[in-house]
């Protein structure tokens, strides 16, 4: 038998549910120099950009406002604005790191229509390419990622950092 590890996963399959009121809020309200471990990429005025701690694939990001809201009417015009801004330009960083052949980018808003955190609206941006699925997440409900959060991590802070991007005033 064959087994695949992913310690990094263990600190949040073993927390106990409902052990923290809002993760993205939780993220967002600590102190920057907490972004390493928390995959926090980049702070913008209005959004933040970070990994997603389940990927589909390698580079698999998100960007979520500060604000807590769960529907796109409740998000300010100037938030919406920085959120796209902030997507394009992680998708220029993407493409500088692993020159992805594609992307997939959208949000699920309501747990209905699949939001894992859906009290707080994010858009996912996924880097693909041909022939990056397999039948390990259909058969063994297991997928198999080439590179560690960690290495994701470096590459992508310093292709974002090399985009100019203005930081938060926080």
């Amino acid at each position: 038998m064959d087994h695949l590890w992913s310690p990094w996963r263990f600190r949040y399959v073993s927390e106990p549910p409902g052990a923290h009121e809002c993760a993205f809020c939780e993220m967002a309200c600590r102190t920057p120099a907490h972004d390493r471990e928390q995959y926090i990429l980049h702070r913008g005025k209005f959004n933040f950009v970070f990994l997603n701690l389940y990927p589909y694939a390698t580079g698999h990001l998100l960007i979520a406002p500060y604000a807590h809201v769960a529907n796109l009417e409740r998000l300010r015009d100037e938030t919406m604005q920085e959120m796209m801004a902030l997507t394009k330009t992680s998708q220029q960083a993407l493409a500088a790191a692993y020159r992805p052949e594609g992307y997939n980018l959208g949000m699920n808003l309501g747990k209905c229509a699949g939001a894992g955190v859906a009290d707080h609206l994010h858009l996912h941006l996924l880097p693909r390419w041909v022939g990056d699925t397999n039948f390990m997440s259909v058969v063994g409900e297991t997928r198999v990622l080439p590179e560690e959060l960690s290495t994701t991590y470096d590459k992508l802070v310093n292709c974002l950092a090399q985009t100019g991007l203005p930081k938060s005033s926080s």
